[in-house]
């Protein structure tokens, strides 16, 4: 048993974090403490403590700490350990993707694009959105109401035509010099005001054009503005959430209901709804609403913008957190639990998308749980499924080989589990040896104990393939573990496939409508395409593969000045030594060194 005196005698009345280790030095829990001392030591000092936590203590073998500057300090480690430890016992919010936004490039000529990630400072940004159709439908009316460039930079340097964008209306063609600098920065400004929730402001100064331009006799001109006034107008309309203020806020609201909490998170940026996401937080059975909303306001905010107002529907310690995360976000941050007006219908609005996330989610396992009934019943299996993986192999005629494996488990896709294998060493086209490779690679650290075994294996294959995997199945001792094949069938058509068993059984074929052949299908279907999106990302890598990188003394800045000042590889290949030497940081030997090479 863990004695925690000497510990709680050591520990200061300082902010920082500790974390509760079991046996097997595996992290079970991690917090945050405003005074350490206080915090750790209540866990050994209450009496009515609830029972997991109970369970919890029993586990712990030791505690550490570290002690932090600030309590924001706190709370950021706390949430970089959480994310990177997974600890048993803290609520889990999976949402590793960062928000996307809205970029206005610093170019000349500005591009309208969709960004996920680092920021640049000559860059503008408008977001967050919570999710990236918001972003495109964003974009996609962005370009027919104002006409902005979205092709990359490479492509708007090399063109001398308007491409298609230009001929149905999406883009005024600044690549071509068809619309003056001055008037592009215009669009570009009044785009800028749009994202930024100044609608009302931009109209009035299009109405204001549009009446000059019809005085002047402009009728071209003032139809174009009439065009995009009505455009906007009807964004208006549309917006089910429209503010007369330009507030900038989060809408946080939880729902319980049938054993599932949902917390929806509702964007409101200049007056305007962006969008919701509905999250589920993994390990929050026996916690109290309000501990899971905090856990989801710090793990959501350790690395995402923090607006100035959060709307929640629970009451916490607002006034404290606030100023943690007023410290974090560097600018002050009110949360609010009681809004009124039309806060009070944002609010409503988010609670109902909880509710009605979890009623969806409520039917799709019902429907899943469904199939999975269907398909153990159908296979003849003795034991219940609930975890399969399944294994595609990615080509084209041998060249950059990928290996898919992906999850299904608790009634659900496990994303963050997809694993891919680049295969490399065998025959171009061999796919029985690429299905060896991935499966020893998969397996060989299950067979030693570590992960967690599947139920059943899903080869998207015929009886080669599956003769493969039960091969490295055995050497692994792992033939207790439930394998099919999925085949196309002899016509190849979607609902025809046969299934094949490792053993003497025969192939079958469920019919059509089958719930367990749904199934199969959505895994494999999965499985193909995870695979054929690394194949292709591979595939462009390796082609993409510039001829200058094999030569010695060219890295990636010189690679650039080169490309840039000859608009690419062929024109470096048409370059003379003399107009290689001309360009900066390329000396006379080595340019002697890269015509010799590309020659």
């Amino acid at each position: 048993m863990f004695d925690p005196a000497e510990l709680l005698a050591s520990l200061p009345h300082l902010p920082g974090v500790y974390r509760m280790l079991n046996g097997a030095r595996e992290v079970l829990y991690v917090g945050k403490a405003r005074d350490l001392k206080k915090r750790v030591s209540s866990y050994f000092q209450k009496t009515q403590l609830s029972p997991r936590i109970v369970l919890m203590l029993g586990q712990v073998a030791s505690i550490e700490t570290t002690v932090t500057r600030s309590e924001a300090e706190a709370l950021i480690l706390e949430n970089n350990l959480i994310k990177g430890l997974f600890p048993k016992y803290n609520i889990l919010f999976r949402d590793d993707k960062s928000y996307p936004f809205i970029v206005l490039t610093g170019h000349d000529y500005p591009r309208l694009a969709f960004h996920r990630g680092a920021q640049q400072a000559k860059n503008r940004y408008y977001g967050p959105f919570p999710n990236s159709l918001a972003v495109r439908d964003s974009i996609h009316l962005l370009q027919k109401i104002f006409r902005l460039r979205t092709c990359e930079d490479s492509v708007f340097n090399h063109r001398s035509r308007p491409c298609l964008l230009h001929q149905i209306k999406r883009c005024s063609g600044p690549c071509v010099g068809l619309v003056s600098p001055e008037q592009y920065q215009d669009d570009v400004r009044q785009a800028a005001e749009f994202l930024s929730g100044h609608e009302q402001t931009l109209l009035e100064g299009l109405e204001r054009k549009m009446l000059a331009a019809a005085a002047a006799q402009h009728y071209e001109a003032a139809a174009l503005y009439r065009d995009q006034i009505q455009a906007l107008r009807k964004v208006q309309e549309k917006q089910f959430v429209e503010s007369g203020s330009e507030t900038e806020a989060d809408v946080v609201a939880l729902a319980t209901k049938s054993g599932l909490t949902c917390v929806n998170l509702t964007m409101i940026r200049g007056g305007r709804h962006l969008g919701d996401r509905s999250l589920f937080p993994q390990n929050a059975e026996g916690h109290a609403p309000e501990a899971i909303l905090e856990a989801f306001l710090t793990q959501h905010y350790s690395d995402k913008p923090i607006p100035p107002l959060v709307l929640m529907n629970i009451e916490l310690d607002s006034e404290e957190l606030a100023a943690i995360l007023s410290e974090q976000a560097r600018h002050a941050v009110k949360i609010v639990t009681h809004p009124i007006g039309e806060r009070r219908v944002w609010l409503n609005m988010a609670e109902k998308n909880a509710l009605l996330a979890i009623a969806q989610r409520l039917a799709q396992h019902a429907t899943q749980e469904a199939r999975l009934a269907a398909l153990t019943e159908a296979l003849g299996f003795t034991e219940n499924i609930a975890r399969i993986e399944c294994f595609d192999i990615s080509h084209t005629m041998g060249e950059a080989t990928v290996a898919s494996c992906v999850v299904y488990d608790q009634n659900a896709m496990r994303n963050s589990e997809y694993r891919r294998f680049n295969i490399s060493g065998i025959e171009p086209g061999d796919d029985y040896a690429a299905m060896r490779v991935a499966l020893t690679r998969r397996y060989q650290k299950i067979a030693t104990g570590e992960g967690r075994r599947p139920d059943l294996i899903l080869i998207d294959g015929g009886k080669g393939q599956v003769g493969v995997a039960y091969e490295v199945l055995a050497e692994l001792g792992l033939t207790d573990i439930n394998l099919l094949g999925v085949a196309k069938g002899p016509e190849r058509k979607a609902g025809m496939e046969e299934l094949i068993f490792a053993d003497a059984r025969k192939p079958i074929q469920l019919g059509t409508d089958h719930p367990g052949l749904h199934l199969i299908q959505q895994i494999r279907d999965e499985a193909h395409r995870f695979a054929i999106t690394g194949h292709r990302a591979r595939r462009g890598k390796n082609r993409t593969k510039s001829t200058l990188d094999d030569i010695d003394g060219i890295g990636p800045k010189r690679r650039q000045m080169l490309l840039t000042r000859f608009g690419g590889v062929k024109g470096v290949e048409n370059a003379s030594v003399e107009e290689l030497a001309k360009v900066e940081g390329i000396s006379q030997p080595l340019a002697e060194r890269i015509y010799a090479v590309l020659h």
